[in-house]
């Protein structure tokens, strides 16, 4: 393990309005739900949890508003070992919302109001890197403002730190930011929004991992849900089956890929190795309800690879 390593995310902090119904209503439709939580979320958030759930030194960079909900997010935060110093309270703002719908399946879909979210900025990121050193790998999403992802990357890349980008929700960004990005990590929705391929399955992943390759981008990985993932890089192209399961939410089933992947790999292990542990972890967060309280621990993760004799 290197000496010093740690991760730093830098990204939302919401709260999660998660309703459940046997279908998703059409337009000008009402359904009767049969589930309802308020729980602590954001991309960012989530995946600083998972990070810390698999051991890594973990801070969380963001914003939350001065309001009733800001104490159940900092909370969570601070309950699943993540490091909060670098979270500003703002006066006169409102902690993020997300709303998410989910079907009898398991599939969703999210709307997300940024709210204090959207004050995230460059203040913020050089007060973290003026005083934390002893980190490794940066996560970063696009529930902040693009700019404020792009100078993090840029701050990163200049102090040596690894670089992983979850480009989600897939909005319009200045392809400049690929040349301060180690690894991408789309799913096949956002993969096709950037790069203009419809992306379906492995080989059409395979094509889009082509178009960020040519960005500038050494490492992309592109997850396909029941499909598995399609990594590109150095080694060439690589497709990893996917792991079975019942999935009841896939919310946060991303967060919890990308999150274990930026712990794995600060921690010293090897691409590959890192990858197994990120889809173990991805397919464990599907079969529960929920964001945060649906991420698995190392434990399970070691567990659930052990079942299949994967160490």
């Amino acid at each position: 393990m290197p000496s010093e390593y740690g991760v730093a995310v830098i990204g939302s902090i919401t709260i999660d309005v998660s309703v459940k119904a046997p279908r998703l209503p059409r337009r000008g439709q009402t359904v009767v739900g049969s589930d309802f939580r308020l729980i602590s979320g954001g991309k960012g958030s989530n995946q600083a949890v998972m990070s810390a759930h698999m051991g890594s030194p973990t801070w969380m960079v963001g914003c939350v508003g001065n309001d009733v909900l800001n104490g159940l997010v900092l909370g969570s935060l601070q309950q699943n070992a993540v490091n909060t110093k670098f979270v500003s309270i703002l006066e006169g703002e409102s902690t993020g919302i997300a709303h998410i719908r989910i079907d009898e399946g398991g599939d969703n879909d999210i709307v997300i109001v940024p709210l204090a979210n959207s004050k995230t900025n460059q203040v913020h990121v050089d007060a973290f890197f003026s005083d934390v050193i002893d980190l490794n790998v940066l996560l970063l999403q696009l529930e902040i403002p693009v700019p404020t992802v792009y100078y993090a990357a840029k701050r990163a890349k200049e102090k040596g730190i690894r670089v992983i980008f979850d480009p989600a929700p897939a909005i319009s960004f200045t392809d400049q930011i690929y040349q301060y990005i180690d690894i991408i990590t789309p799913n096949e929705t956002e993969a096709s929004v950037l790069t203009g391929i419809e992306v379906t399955d492995v080989a059409t992943a395979k094509e889009a991992a082509e178009v960020f390759h040519n960005k500038g981008v050494s490492t992309t990985v592109i997850t396909l849900g029941d499909k598995g993932v399609v990594t590109l890089n150095n080694d060439g192209f690589h497709h990893y089956e996917a792991y079975p399961v019942d999935a009841i939410d896939t919310t946060a089933a991303g967060d919890a890929f990308t999150g274990t992947l930026g712990a794995c790999l600060s921690q010293g292990r090897d691409f590959d190795n890192s990858i197994v542990y990120a889809m173990a972890a991805g397919a464990l967060t599907v079969t529960q309800m929920g964001a945060q309280p649906s991420l698995p621990t190392k434990e399970a993760i070691r567990n659930f690879l052990m079942e299949r004799r994967i160490k």
